[in-house]
């Protein structure tokens, strides 16, 4: 019966949800039975699925997936929103008997999954409590890498994959509908309403050097390098780490 969370973080573009999938695989081979639970701000939101890289209908089919989707484009929605939310489902997850996977780019989204923070905001002097080290659960935390100008490739390639499955549409649907705040915040929102797509393309790349900073200030990330590796590839040395017991205390 697991006892301890896999979670996998990484850039937009290196393959979290395919490794993700893969993985899941892996562990019902090995009897476990895994559940996905979004550590993403802008996947929650319903209606923007193709512009945020929601998992597929098939990808979901293959591995039940939570926190994707709920709520509406025209509401706003918080790191404090989630936390309560992401703990609820991978308490429930583990009481089951089930394995939880935490994937997602949102660095802050995936620390409030795994540990309790503070939302109260630091005063002068203080040391925000937004960076808790300490997990609720025994963790394995995963970080993809990739050699920078593979990562660029697959941004750019993503990007066009979005571009091409109706993205600007979906974000026109959105527009009239009245997006919140946060909702404008998904990537490519406002560059696709005026058909920008060589600003998304350089927006995103802008968002994975940040997740990459995001990468460094993680306290026990094990770093995988994905370059020229394919997801199954990778989810088995994820599996392999579990069974070993390699976790974040």
């Amino acid at each position: 019966m697991p006892t301890s969370v896999a979670a996998i973080f990484g850039p937009t573009g290196v393959g979290k949800t395919a490794v993700a999938l893969a993985l899941s695989d892996r562990l019902r081979d090995r009897g476990e039975d895994p559940v996905a639970i979004s550590a993403d701000a802008l996947q929650v939101y319903r209606g923007l699925e193709t512009l945020t890289g929601v998992a597929t209908a098939e990808g979901q089919a293959r591995l039940e997936h939570r926190l994707l989707s709920f709520v509406p484009v025209t509401e706003e929605f918080s790191v404090g929103s989630y936390m309560p939310l992401a703990h609820a489902e991978i308490d429930a997850a583990l009481a089951a008997g089930r394995r939880p996977i935490v994937v997602g780019g949102t660095g802050l989204y995936l620390r409030a999954a795994l540990a309790e923070l503070s939302m109260r905001k630091a005063g002068p002097g203080e040391t925000s409590e937004l960076w808790s080290n300490a997990t609720r659960h025994p963790t394995l935390l995963c970080g993809l890498v990739m050699d920078r100008p593979a990562l660029y490739a697959a941004i750019e390639a993503r990007v066009d994959a979005i571009v091409a499955a109706g993205a600007e549409a979906e974000v026109r649907a959105a527009e009239a509908a009245g997006p919140s705040r946060t909702a404008r915040k998904a990537l490519g929102f406002d560059e696709l309403l005026s058909g920008d797509v060589a600003g998304m393309k350089k927006r995103s790349r802008n968002l994975a050097r940040r997740q990459l900073t995001w990468m460094r200030k993680m306290t026990g990330l094990e770093t995988i390098d994905v370059t020229a590796r394919d997801a199954a590839d990778v989810a088995a040395e994820i599996a392999d780490r579990l069974v070993a017991g390699r976790e974040v205390p």
